[in-house]
């Protein structure tokens, strides 16, 4: 007869718990068709304003909602590519994207199906740094889009999260 201490049924009902509490801390992959939200936001004065996350990993087939939690500015959520008078810097054949402004309170989804790395930005914050990144599926960490960054104001370039940072942590703030 074993020990309370030492029961084996007790040993494994304690590591399964550890595992369900360490899978609810670890980043998880996103799941195709579960819609990721991306806030759009600033500080009271307009002095800063953001994108969080700011990176997002995504598998295809998935969704993204940007929504403006900022009571005091319109935003964007715009594709850098050629039809939206900006450089391609989203995979070739993807469709691009013009969320038009946004209202406090008011959203826009894109879904994203094609692999590869996406950068967008807010149309009239640009200048202040107001973009993001997103990754689907599987990318290469290099620095994607680097021949265009010239075209780009360097806020904007700055404030581009590292693709090899958003593939190891699913998001980065």
């Amino acid at each position: 007869m074993s020990t309370p201490a030492h029961d084996p049924r007790r040993r494994l009902l304690l590591g399964a718990g550890g595992g369900l509490l360490l899978a609810a801390v670890l980043p998880r992959p996103a799941v195709a068709g579960e819609i990721l939200e991306i806030g759009m936001s600033g500080t009271p004065t307009g002095s800063e304003v953001w994108f969080r996350p700011r990176g997002l990993l995504l598998r295809p087939g998935q969704s993204v909602r940007w929504v403006n939690r900022d009571t005091g500015n319109v935003h964007t959520s715009t594709a850098y590519h050629p039809a939206n008078g900006k450089p391609l810097r989203m995979p070739a054949g993807a469709k691009p994207w013009n969320s038009d402004y946004l209202l406090p309170g008011q959203s826009f989804t894109v879904v994203f199906d094609t692999p590869g790395v996406y950068d967008y930005f807010c149309l009239p914050h640009e200048h202040a740094g107001m973009v993001g990144r997103i990754v689907v599926g599987d990318a290469d960490a290099a620095r994607p889009y680097a021949g265009t960054n010239a075209q780009l104001p360097s806020a904007a370039v700055a404030g581009f999260p590292d693709v090899a940072t958003i593939l190891k942590r699913g998001r980065v703030d």
